[in-house]
């Protein structure tokens, strides 16, 4: 009977292991392949189609995307910038505002956690948006229109405020009552006890930062405050420009432009840092997981 159960679970230990193998291998094969043709010979690709083991290797996209380097770090340096400033800063808030509706103490507690809540069903729009962020706070052209908009979000509020309701209320009173502060509180008790929280709304927000063009295209005219997805979507529409001439023989020198592996070169550029970023944030998210687990 025990040596049957022991079956049992060895066979269900392989079949887990199996099945997670094959998701972990559907996850990075594709930013394998991305990775591979990069750097690979646009006449293979055209010959052989996406390959893991290309016949021909070749820089020709990335030399492409580097013909103007100072650009590119110009519009890296822009993009780091904001992401920073905004996640650190946005992080902040959201905190503050979370904890003030978490706490019971509060008599505004409701209705503004009503306001937080009722911003979520409406959206202003394009032109009053622009028209707002241009004709009265005047920050057109300026590093402030890629923070500003993105720092508060009625959703992340809402989880976070979520969060501090499940933190050990005996805690806080037991603080309060040695004569803590509500911001000693915060800064020394909530903040370190919500750390996965923290963690997984700033991966957020950091990847909303980072991946923004849409302000960039709106409301930015010089080309050494754009963000680094509008270069590359504007090196790409460049490139689909040289296409079509050497398509209808107006270019002779685009025909060997590496279109296919120049757009796997910017997902490359794009999408690398955030690869290096996750790592560090992974444990908060497995402990965010548990916590959510024993809860449930």
């Amino acid at each position: 009977m025990i040596a049957a159960k022991k079956r049992g679970l060895r066979l269900n230990n392989w079949i887990t292991h199996i099945v997670f193998t094959l998701l972990a291998l559907s996850c990075i094969i594709p930013m394998l392949l991305v990775v591979i043709i990069s750097i690979s010979d646009s006449k293979s690709i055209v010959e052989h189609g996406y390959s893991l083991f290309p016949s021909l290797w070749s820089s020709a996209a990335f030399r492409f995307i580097f013909q103007s380097p100072k650009l590119i770090l110009t519009s890296y340096g822009t993009t780091l910038f904001v992401t920073v400033v905004g996640t650190v800063v946005g992080l902040l808030l959201t905190a503050m505002i979370a904890y003030a509706l978490s706490r019971k103490e509060y008599k505004f507690a409701g209705v503004i956690g009503f306001l937080v809540f009722f911003s979520m069903l409406f959206n202003a729009g394009l032109i009053p948006s622009y028209i707002v962020y241009t004709k009265y706070y005047f920050l057109k052209d300026t590093y402030w229109i890629l923070i500003l908009p993105g720092l508060i979000s009625a959703w992340n509020i809402i989880l976070l405020r979520t969060f501090f309701f499940d933190l050990p209320q005996e805690v806080l009173e037991s603080a309060s009552i040695d004569g803590c502060s509500e911001m000693r509180i915060f800064w020394q008790i909530v903040l370190p006890m919500s750390k996965p929280a923290l963690a997984t709304i700033g991966l957020m927000m950091t990847l909303g930062y980072w991946n923004e063009w849409t302000r960039s295209m709106i409301y930015i005219d010089t080309e050494s405050k754009f963000m680094l997805q509008f270069l590359l979507y504007k090196i790409l529409q460049n490139a689909d420009i040289m296409m079509k001439d050497a398509q209808n023989g107006l270019s002779l020198g685009a025909q060997d432009f590496p279109s296919d592996s120049a757009k796997m070169a910017m997902a490359v550029i794009a999408a690398g840092p955030m690869m290096f970023v996750f790592p560090f944030f992974q444990k908060y998210f497995v402990r965010g997981i548990t916590a959510g687990a024993v809860k449930g």
